[in-house]
Formats: C-alpha cells, structure tokens, sequence
C-alpha cells in the first residue's frame, strides 16, 4: 500500500507540474481606459455601472447577507480616490430587507488580453470580502451591465479572473491576498489560487495587477509576480480565457467572509486608479536576432533559454518535441527561460524551437533545432507518520528529495484524508526559518531551494496547518546530491562503510557489510562509474581531480557519501 501510495504521489506531481516563469510574458504599453477618479461626487456614469439585482431567491452567492445599492454612500469619488463602503444598516429592495450595505461595479469597457493595474487600499475587517476581480463579457447573470446583450454562456464556462481577494482564507495570515481563475475544469473551491503577504495592508495602498496573453495570466502584487496560471495544454475546460472580459470592483459581506463581528459599522476600500494596457500598434515586421540555447539539464527536466528582437516589443515562441508543443512569450531582448518538465532520466531530447511575433511574423530562418540529455535522478523518498510537534498524524505524509544542479526539491503530501484548509510551510532545522510552500495539486507542497553545496547535509521539517490545528514532521536529513532507494531509511548503524579520503588513484573500502554494488556520481548529478565488485576496490585513476558522490549497495541497502579526488 506504500508503494501504490507512493507512485500515486508522484504521479500527481508530475502530471500536476505546470511551467514556472518568473517575469511577465508580454509586456502590454499602450493605455486603453482607464478611471483616475479626478471629479468628487459620483462614479463615472460612462465607464462604471451600479450591478444592483438580486439573483433568483434573493440572495447573492456563497452566504453573502449584504444589498449592492447605487446609493452615494456606498459608491463615491472624494479627493482623488473611488470609496466603495460596506456599512450596516437596514435596507429594503427588491422586496427583500438586508442589514448591510455595498456597492459591486460593473466597468462599461471589455478587452481581450491586456494589462490591469489597480493601485487601491483594502479593509481587512472580519467578515468582509474586497475583491478587484473580472468575467467573461458572456456571461449570463441577470443585472449584469453585459447580459442583456451579451449573456448567452452560464458561469464558469465564461471564465473568472479574480485579481485581488482578501477574507477568505481563515488559514492565512490577516495580511494574506489571494488570486484565482475559475474554469469549468476548476471553480467555486478552485485550485488554480496563488496567493502572496502584503505588507501592512489594510493602511497602505499597494498595485494589484493582472497580465493576460495567449499563453498564460500572471498576478503582480507591486509589479512583482507571485503566481502565473499557464496550463501545458489549454482546452475551452481550463483555458475559457479567449473572449473579452469586464472588471467588477466589490465588497462582500459574511458568508465564507465569516462572522460580522456586532459592533462592526462600516468599512471602505479606496481606489486610487484603474488603468487598462494593451498594445494597439500594426506590426509587420518579423522579429530578428533569434537564439535558442541549452541551459540548467536536471533528471527531469531541460531548460531552454530563448532570446530574440521585435519592433512590436515582444517575441512569441513555439517548442515542439517528443512531448508535445509549448508555446510562450517573452519582451523583445529579454532572454525567456523555459523549463521542459516531465522528461525521462538519462534519455536524449531534441527541440524544434520557431519565433514569431504576436502578430504572426515569423523569423526567417525557423525553426532552431537543439538536443539536450537529461542526467540520473538524484534523490531520496518515503513515507513516514512520525511528528515532532502539536497533533500526530494518523495515515502520515510522504515525502521526497531531489537535487536538481544546485538546488534541492522538496516535496511533501499529506496522507492524512480529515484535514480542511491544508497549506504547508517548510521548516529549516538550524538557523530555524519557515517558509510556505507552493501547493501542487490536492495536499501535495513543494518548495526548491537553491545555492546548495554537493555533499553538504541539510535538515528540513514540514508544517501542516489546516483548520483546527496543525501538524509536524519529523526533520528529514538528505545529503545534497545524493540518491537513495524508494521509502529506505538505512541506519548509519547497520550500514557503515570507510575510505581513504581525499584520494587519488583507487578507492578502497572497509565495510562491516557484503558490497555487491558501487556508483561513483559527479557533480552534475552523472554517474561516471559502475562497478558490481567483491573487491572492495575501484580504480579512479582516470577521472579528472573535484567532488564525487560515492553510492556503495547492499542487497536493499544503500549509502552515500561524499568523496574527494585530488
């Protein structure tokens, strides 16, 4: 049962993996609309609309107790800044009496691809949900600005682009934000969420964005990004993304916001500007100076390290191989790094890579071909129950350690099946830190940590933290660079092995236990030596002088140590 638990586990991982990148892929200049919020009094007529209708059986969604109104005192401009105000009081429309108050807008303007940036400060009061959010122009809502004219596609498969959110999510600290796409492949409790810390946030004003390509949507909190949603293969099921959307500003009230404590009165969100990016120039130049090139090779993956130039400012790239096509984009100059994921150890990969702009343009001489051969695998794995603090856990965790050049993967599941609300953050044993982990898919976290030394051992523990309470494993320790077998944990103990060491010529060693196996390991992670022997020697007289990884066996048995050549 291990064993099927522990394929499953990373099964998931690899099928749950999607690319990461870490900067914005098309860069988006030209302001198309926007509100500064400049004239006191009400909202702007022309770009803004009061969504005042209840839904059928007089209630909006999730729980939520408040009235959306077009009362002044709940939607206003004053000194430069948008007010939209949550408030308790008793009030009656539609036939229907509520005991709060809000305002939801709905903008008047749609847009296909782009960049929004809304610079805004938000409450943080128990039982309030602000969100700066956007949906499909289609959709079909009653008393939604576009319905009437427009609503012919039922909520999700419009598709929700959630920018900002905050109140929502008890497990997270006060000053935790939240972004989220609903699709019908994942809606209402999605799992396509980022989410980041802002700091001090309910008094300072901080730029929420959202940019939206072809190819993939990324979330900045103060032009930096902490989430980018891209799935390797987009369907009208996970990818309904293709359509025009419009933007709604809101405060929700109670619900799954939580209990509005009794002596709250009213709370507001202010809102500094709302401005719309796209890029409106005709382009009919192809991009130029296109380079494709191998960068960081890991057991499972090959990153591609692509560049080029475009008069319109951005270059768009297709990668075709074994595995299927992946197309991304990049600024014009601004080399793009993209990591192929969920490739085979020790195998050979051939890339046709081809550039285009976003206008179609294509490079003169595509395609580029490259070959890269991922290395061995190097790592360590398990599954375990044991914990170091607060509640035990009752089916455990499974857990797994991969070096990937310097770097080093770490990847925990929670097996225990009665947990709600589960995120996980990593322990580092000395110097104590935490950090959160990113979730993968279901109670899966993984966190990489980088600028590690072959050889040298490190010790790390997870916290789960779920409603209710949390759990600790116990520390694991894993040298870095090495490999071990599935779930083996051997005792330093029952398994000890010695040599000369630095060494040059041979490597001889002592042992208190049969060796029917040795493997030599270099740096890169590649395995430069092999030998099934009863001698308990291995000549490396050939290899160049640096740091090995030695792997010496027993029946199912296993120990690595670190070895010098000089």
């Amino acid at each position: 049962m291990k064993t099927d638990r522990l394929f499953r586990f990373f099964l998931i991982l690899l099928l749950s993996t999607q690319y990461a990148f870490s900067q914005v892929d098309v860069v988006y200049s030209n302001l198309v609309w926007s509100d500064e919020f400049e004239t006191n009094g009400a909202i702007n007529s022309s770009k803004w609309f009061h969504q005042t209708q209840l839904p059928a059986g007089g209630s909006w969604f999730n729980g939520e107790v408040q009235h959306y109104t077009d009362q002044l005192t709940n939607a206003f401009v004053n000194a430069g800044l948008l007010n939209i105000v949550a408030k308790r009081e008793s009030y009656t429309n539609q036939g229907i009496t509520k005991q709060f108050t809000s305002a939801r807008l709905n903008s008047k303007f749609a847009f296909l691809y782009g960049r929004v940036d809304v610079r805004a400060k938000i409450p943080v009061n128990q039982g309030t949900w602000p969100a700066i959010w956007m949906l499909g122009k289609n959709v079909n809502e009653d008393g939604a600005y576009f319905d009437a004219s427009f609503g012919t596609t039922d909520w999700p498969a419009c598709g929700e682009i959630d920018i900002m959110e905050h109140g929502i999510t008890p497990s997270q600290p006060t000053n935790y934000i939240q972004s989220a796409l609903h699709t019908p492949s994942s809606f209402g409790n999605t799992t396509n969420i980022g989410g980041t810390i802002a700091n001090n946030l309910g008094n300072d004003f901080h730029v929420y964005s959202m940019n939206w390509s072809p190819f993939q949507i990324s979330f900045l909190l103060d032009n930096v990004i902490f989430y980018t949603y891209n799935p390797a293969v987009k369907t009208p099921s996970n990818w309904p993304f293709t359509a025009e959307q419009y933007l709604l500003l809101n405060i929700a009230m109670g619900g799954i916001a939580g209990t509005i404590p009794s002596n709250f009165t009213q709370t507001s969100m202010e809102i500094d500007y709302v401005r719309v990016y796209q890029n409106t120039a005709v382009d009919t130049q192809a991009p130029t100076n296109f380079t494709a090139t191998i960068g960081t090779v890991t057991s499972s993956t090959i990153e591609l390290l692509l560049n080029g130039n475009d008069a319109s400012g951005n270059v768009a790239y297709t990668i075709v191989y074994s595995g299927g096509t992946i197309p991304v984009a990049s600024p014009s100059g601004v080399q793009r790094s993209v990591v192929v994921p969920n490739l085979l150890p020790n195998t050979n990969y051939t890339f046709s890579v081809s550039a285009s702009d976003l206008a179609g343009n294509a490079f003169v001489s595509n395609p580029i071909v490259v070959n890269a051969t991922t290395t061995s695998v190097l790592g360590c794995s398990g599954t375990d129950n044991q914990a170091q603090a607060a509640t035990t856990f009752s089916s455990g965790y499974n857990y797994a350690f991969e070096t990937l050049g310097t770097d080093v993967k770490i990847t925990f599941e929670l097996l225990d099946t009665n947990r709600v609300g589960v995120v996980a953050f990593l322990w580092r044993q000395s110097p104590f830190s935490e950090v959160q982990m990113t979730n993968v898919s279901g109670n899966i976290f993984t966190r990489t940590i980088t600028g590690q030394t072959t050889g040298a051992t490190i010790n790390y523990a997870v916290k789960f933290a779920y409603a209710g309470g949390f759990s600790v494993t116990k520390y694991f320790s894993y040298v870095v660079g090495s490999s071990c077998s599935l779930g083996l944990e051997t005792s330093p103990d029952l398994m000890e092995f010695h040599f000369p060491n630095p060494t040059n010529e041979t490597i001889e060693i002592t042992s208190n236990f049969p060796i029917d196996k040795i493997e030599l390991y270099n740096v890169l992670g590649n395995k430069v030596l092999f030998s099934e022997t009863t001698t308990n020697k291995i000549d490396v007289s050939e290899l160049p002088k640096g740091i090995y990884l030695i792997a010496v066996y027993s029946g199912t048995g296993k120990r690595v140590k670190k070895v010098i050549l000089n």
